[in-house]
């Protein structure tokens, strides 16, 4: 049995306590600048409460803990005390509807669930709406750095005669509803040899040290945070600043003023903290920076002096745990997704599952165990899990070519491909026409059905806010100078703002209604 199919993200945590129990671990900035910081040693005996109480109301190894938080410190006490239980939690977007949360409650049937003050009447809504069995509800002040109300006694006084969990590596520590931006969230499990092992590869990847800091902004309930933040900290014994929520206005400040060497951010926040009109802020120690998605060279290079490094573009999902692809320390390559990341088995394959050669467009595949190198399932639904894999690879759904020196570059989804009068036109290839004008800040392209040629690709334009006023003619005259006719957009829209997940991601299937 190999190291990552014995480890377990309990064991990681211990590990880092034993470690070093005086090292700071998390720095919570809460709304109102005020920030707390917690040792190893100080939040491991928190945890360890937090683990009594939930075994108090009834946790068990096997049973879930359902959490609709914003970025807090209990949030990542009650994913370290289910750790440590053999449970497993359910993060859900705390600004979810009441039928999302009821949707996500009936499908995981959790012992407790765990809300915000501010939303608790709507949690409450959705747990009333449940048949059967109902969560013991906590809420918790999000706002502060306390949750005594999670806290009971030390586990092993909790447990009395009972014998002490001894969480496996293939035991469920999470369910992770995908974002849903093409279709309905499916149920991702995740392991606790997934925890670890998405620890170990992303804090190599990034050199994250036990002297470095994460700077966390994005949403805890998202794996973004969870794979490429928190789990490398705990793997090296680094720390966390932790911030309530993201502000592209506060951003470079916050980092700055919590020594933060490194943090993880999409294009979307990216181009937000652009359109802020951001300006260099003294003191950064940032000398790594990952990010998701593309942005353009111009606004690669704009970051790269405000943040005072240069980016690394990454690709990942939620079902690879983690990055697969990164791209080079030395010499990163903005419209790149990355190469293979160490650790990590990627190939394109064509539409019969054979590898395509560089140059060739091909789907995403990556290989690996499930349940240790790759997620374990889609929960309840070994039909869909089935088909998410061909002979041993897990197929991805995102269409990529390579070029000579190994580096992977985006080319959509395969939903992605409209088929124009029986010509392939990649969305792709439009949006970064439209979005390459100056007075655009982002484009998405989506397909609509056509009754002479199938389907036309359809346009959605966010204008730079200091754009002058823009007419859609002159788009239009934009892409008929630099797309063949088959792709041109046959409708485009100005829109305020593109419908979005919680970390930025397009959902395009609202587009199309």
């Amino acid at each position: 049995m190999s190291a990552a199919e014995r480890a377990t993200f309990a064991g990681r945590w211990a590990e880092a306590v034993a470690a070093g129990p005086g090292r700071p671990f998390l720095l919570f900035e809460d709304p109102s600048g005020t920030t707390t910081t917690f040792t190893y040693g100080a939040f491991d005996e928190l945890v360890d409460r937090v683990a009594g109480g939930l075994w108090t109301m009834g946790v068990r190894p096997g049973r879930s803990v359902h959490l609709a938080l914003t970025n807090c410190p209990g949030f990542v006490a009650v994913w370290l005390a289910c750790a440590r239980l053999g449970a497993w939690m359910v993060p859900s977007d705390p600004r979810a509807t009441r039928p999302e949360l009821a949707g996500h409650l009936t499908r995981t049937r959790p012992v407790v669930g765990v809300c915000g003050a501010e939303r608790a009447a709507d949690y409450a809504a959705a747990v009333a709406a449940l048949d059967g069995e109902r969560p013991a509800v906590v809420v918790l002040d999000e706002t502060g750095p306390g949750f005594e109300v999670l806290t009971g006694p030390p586990l092993a006084v909790a447990l009395g005669a009972a014998g002490g969990p001894r969480p496996g590596p293939l035991d469920r520590l999470a369910v992770m509803f995908t974002s849903g931006t093409t279709a309905a969230p499916k149920g991702v499990e995740v392991t606790q040899a997934n925890y670890a092992f998405a620890g170990d590869v992303m804090a190599a990847a990034a050199g994250l040290g036990p002297a470095d800091r994460q700077l966390v902004v994005l949403p805890l309930f998202h794996a973004n945070a969870q794979y490429y933040s928190f789990a490398p900290a705990v793997a090296v014994g680094a720390s966390v600043a932790l911030v309530h929520t993201f502000s592209a206005t506060g951003f470079l400040a916050q980092a700055a003023r919590h020594q933060a060497t490194h943090a993880s951010l999409f294009a979307a926040p990216l181009r937000m903290i652009l359109a802020r009109g951001a300006t260099p802020v003294g003191g950064l120690r940032l000398r790594h920076v990952w990010y998701a998605q593309n942005v353009t060279d111009d606004q690669y290079e704009t970051l790269a002096g405000l943040l005072g490094c240069r980016p690394r573009q990454l690709y990942g999902m939620t079902e690879t745990i983690p990055a697969v692809l990164t791209n080079r320390v030395l010499s990163p390559v903005p419209a790149s997704m990355g190469e293979p990341t160490l650790g990590c088995a990627v190939e394109l394959h064509d539409d019969d599952g054979r590898p395509v050669t560089d140059g060739a467009t091909g789907e995403v595949v990556v290989g690996g165990r499930p349940g240790v190198t790759l997620f374990a399932g889609y929960l309840d639904d070994p039909t869909t899990t089935a088909a998410a894999f061909r002979d041993g690879w897990f197929r991805s759904g995102d269409l990529a070519h390579r070029d000579p020196a190994g580096r992977l570059y985006f080319d959509g989804r395969r939903s992605d491909v409209l088929k124009v009068a029986g010509e392939n036109v990649s969305v792709v290839e439009v949006e970064a026409v439209l979005g390459a004008h100056p007075a655009v800040l982002e484009a998405a392209v989506i397909g609509e059905p056509d009754p002479i040629r199938d389907e036309v690709p359809v346009g959605f334009v966010v204008l730079r806010p200091d754009a002058g006023p823009l007419e859609v003619d002159e788009l239009v005259a934009w892409c008929a100078e630099r797309l063949s006719k088959p792709k041109r957009p046959a409708r485009i829209e100005l829109v305020e703002e593109l419908p979005r997940t919680s970390v930025g991601k397009i959902r395009k299937f609202l587009l199309k209604r």
